[in-house]
């Protein structure tokens, strides 16, 4: 098991609410945390994923489910990501920059050049794997590999000479179907799932390329590199983030969200240095900060948008914070604006 980004299913529930589908029933079939379909900065267990599709697309009787999703999803979804390759100099620059950072989306997804399987000359192969060696289920492919068909079209700005593609599995909707949607052959039950492209493709310049925005983002996710570690702090985290002064923070109910059991989270935090209480705490801490100094709200209702039931309570903390209370916090900004 690995863990995505919940941005992978960007547009999920888009697309099966069009076909008259409940995307919430079937991610909790899946064991995926409802909250997953509406957020991108989620982790979520990949077979979870890849199983949500699956059931979504034979239960609505849409056997490309997997390619509809891939189609509507729009590539700025990889975030920092998608800015750093935007950016990059040339394709192959692009294809650099996505094989060193794509871990910031998921970590063991890599998508890298190889040689043409068929040996055919001028032609390389743009491959799609788990460096676990674990084959997605066909309609997460499907879905992935039309996304990075869809990211090269939007890089280079138009059709960029894509000789077939190769999938692992057998069709599960109509060949025909498959070959509309990428506009090439497509050949099934192959060893890997990849794009076959021309290799002048790689030297190809992108355009509107803004230098100090690709630093930008480099930077950012290079940071990032240094912080993926501790995997439950960051999604305990992201929950808390999204919850606080909207839902519950109680431990049994995060827990839930996660899908995981409470013990099985407080001792997942433990061995990443953290406890449950400690996330809550900088997390209410950081809220309170941003409303108290850059908005006018009144004290009463900043400490119950951080999850405090008295005033008394966020004067308290506050103290224990910043050495001073929140009007002495938020005077102290005013005069600095």
């Amino acid at each position: 098991m690995s863990l995505v980004r919940s941005a992978g299913l960007q547009k999920f529930r888009q697309c099966v609410e069009e076909l008259g589908g409940d995307a919430e029933a079937y991610a909790r079939r899946a064991g995926l945390p409802v909250e997953a379909l509406d957020s991108d900065e989620l982790l979520v267990q990949d077979h979870a994923l890849a199983l949500v599709l699956e059931h979504a697309a034979a239960d609505l009787g849409c056997p490309d489910l997997g390619l509809r999703v891939g189609e509507a999803q729009d590539f700025r979804m990889l975030g920092p990501l998608s800015v750093a390759i935007q950016h990059s100099p040339s394709v192959a620059d692009a294809l650099e920059c996505t094989s060193r950072y794509l871990f910031v989306h998921a970590r063991d997804l890599s998508v890298s050049l190889v040689d043409d399987p068929d040996g055919a000359r001028g032609v390389v192969g743009l491959r799609y794997a788990f460096d676990t060696g674990v084959r997605p289920l066909p309609q997460a492919t499907d879905m992935t590999v039309m996304f990075v068909h869809r990211a090269v079209l939007f890089l280079v700005g138009g059709p960029y000479g894509l000789r077939s593609v190769d999938l692992p599995h057998q069709p599960v909707a109509p060949r025909s179907r498959y070959e509309d949607a990428f506009g090439a052959r497509v050949r099934f039950g192959r060893d890997h799932a990849l794009l076959r492209v021309p290799s002048s493709l790689l030297s190809r310049p992108l355009e509107g390329v803004d230098e100090t925005l690709r630093r930008l983002a480099m930077a950012f996710l290079d940071r990032h590199s240094l912080e993926a570690g501790p995997v439950m702090t960051a999604r305990v985290r992201a929950v808390l983030d999204r919850s606080l002064g909207t839902g519950s923070t109680e431990l049994v109910d995060v827990a839930r969200v996660l899908a995981v059991h409470p013990r099985t989270l407080q001792r997942q935090l433990a061995a990443e240095g953290e406890s449950y209480a400690s996330l809550l705490d900088g997390v209410r801490r950081a809220r309170a900060r941003l409303y108290l100094t850059t908005t006018d709200m009144p004290l009463a209702q900043v400490s119950n948008l951080v999850g405090f039931s008295e005033q008394a309570v966020l004067t308290r903390c506050a103290r224990r914070w910043w050495g001073r209370t929140p009007s002495a916090l938020r005077r102290e900004a005013r005069a600095g604006r």
